[in-house]
């Protein structure tokens, strides 16, 4: 007989991937939200799991046998449903310990770090696919050649991208920290999610504590091009492999590197050369990711160098990582997850790498607590180097109340000192879209820059700049 489960904040990434893996496992699943918004309002139906919104007591069923109540439900007193949850005496859990349990049986291999994590399992994932592995994987984002953002798979592997932020509104350890990892990769532990980890010291704790619990015949696959990662890597008792970007003295790095199109690359395993690797996405981070999927997989003799060439190749990348939006249009849009500084500084030297010469146009929406925070306002100073104009939306208000939030004003005149023309969106989505696109010529290259929607504004100016500039 099925069991049934219920979601509060079932649109969240993290809960709509393990909603989905219930469901896969045979359980009748339902859920709620604030709101229902991609990827979950296109994946859930698919799969036959009916949401129902806003929150309201009465969303939950008399017969479920177990809730799931996500990190951004809120609390009891400010939402009835979850107080209903409560108040019902019926099991309560978070998604982390869900994935904990569907994942304790398999070989899993975690991607942890403060960016790169969604491409880097998702690499993972597709290389696995495509050396005729069937495995298990779980991502904050949606693998393009996946379709979607998790999967039980058959084989014995499953591969995790672990998030350091806290479990639930009762469990503050890091999601990370429930899945008994003993195969880890840690791209980068920089300074991120302020309102929670508000000293790059109280960032790195959650991190160590992993580092920490991993066995002596485990694994840690560590980015030697970022400090604070090999800093923690170093108290390891496990195994550490090493990768970069480009730095021989790493175990594995790239070499002959040529950036175009279809950019090409030598990969270095341990003194190895092996030529003949090319893919088509944009920027050097992309090929850093792959060099630490690559060590990885080659550390734990999964997958065959012939098989990396194919799936580097073959990798069409994450939904909303440099995705090219335009199609049509002569000046070319893409979409940069800017949850962070070192995401925003990612994507615009992406773009600097693969444009040069062409102005650079940025519209960018101060979306994360991070963005919003006085103690980050320093980010503004040198994250918008290379560019020629932002236009930048008013900072949302929601969870304004939890930290110092920095103001619209204080965000412009930060980014205006710095020498860059900054112009200011309106609250109106259509006065924002003419605004963009009057300061546009040939030879531009817009890059937008946010973890929201602003407003739904993407794609009103995607199909007014395919109209405008064939």
């Amino acid at each position: 007989m099925s069991q049934n489960v219920h979601f509060i904040g079932i649109a969240g990434i993290g809960m709509s991937a393990t909603a989905l893996l219930m469901r896969q496992q045979g359980w009748n699943v339902t859920g709620s939200d604030e709101g229902f918004y991609p990827p979950a309002s296109v994946l859930l139906p698919k799969a036959g799991i009916v949401v129902r919104t806003p929150h309201d007591a009465g969303n939950i069923p008399a017969n479920a046998d177990l809730i799931v109540i996500g990190k951004h439900a809120k609390l009891t007193m400010e939402n009835a449903e979850v107080a209903a949850a409560f108040a019902s005496g019926k099991p309560i859990t978070s998604y982390p310990d869900v994935l904990a349990g569907i994942a304790r049986a398999r070989r899993s291999l975690v991607v942890v770090g403060s960016y790169g994590k969604s491409t880097s399992a998702s690499l993972l994932a597709w290389a696995l696919n495509v050396a005729g592995r069937d495995p298990g994987y779980f991502v904050g984002a949606v693998p393009k050649n996946l379709g979607q953002n998790s999967s039980l798979g058959s084989a014995a592997e499953f591969v995790i991208e672990g998030d350091e932020y806290p479990s639930s509104n009762t469990d503050p350890r890091a999601k990370f920290l429930h899945y008994d990892a003993r195969t880890v990769l840690m791209t980068a532990a920089v300074h991120d999610h302020v309102n929670i980890f508000p000293t790059q010291a109280d960032y790195e704790k959650p991190f160590a504590e992993l580092v920490s619990r991993i066995p002596a015949d485990g694994l840690l696959v560590s980015c030697r091009d970022e400090p604070h990662a090999m800093k923690i890597s170093a108290a390891a008792s496990c195994k550490v492999a090493t990768y970069a970007l480009s730095d021989a003295s790493a175990d594995y790095h790239l070499d002959d590197i040529v950036y175009g199109e279809v950019s090409r690359f030598t990969l270095v395993a341990r003194g190895r050369r092996h030529a003949g690797f090319e893919t088509t996405l944009l920027g050097a981070h992309n090929l850093q990711n792959m060099a630490g999927a690559a060590a990885m997989l080659l550390e734990l003799e999964l997958v065959s160098v012939d098989d990396l060439r194919k799936a580097f190749a073959s990798f069409l990348g994450v939904v909303r990582r440099m995705d090219k939006l335009t199609e049509r249009s002569s000046i070319p849009v893409y979409e940069g997850f800017g949850s962070s500084r070192d995401k925003a500084r990612a994507a615009i030297d992406a773009i600097a790498l693969h444009f040069p010469g062409r102005r650079l146009q940025i519209v960018f929406e101060p979306h994360t607590f991070s963005w919003r925070n006085r103690s980050t306002i320093h980010w503004y100073d040198d994250v918008f180097k290379g560019a020629d104009r932002i236009f930048i939306s008013a900072p949302p208000d929601h969870g304004a109340g939890t930290h110092e939030q920095v103001s619209y004003d204080e965000i412009a005149e930060r980014v205006a000192a710095t020498g860059c023309e900054v112009l200011r969106l309106s609250h109106d989505r259509d006065v924002n879209v003419k605004t963009i696109v009057s300061q546009l010529h040939p030879g531009d290259v817009v890059l937008v820059l946010t973890s929201g929607d602003l407003g739904g504004l993407i794609v009103e100016l995607v199909a007014d700049m395919e109209r405008r500039f064939v």
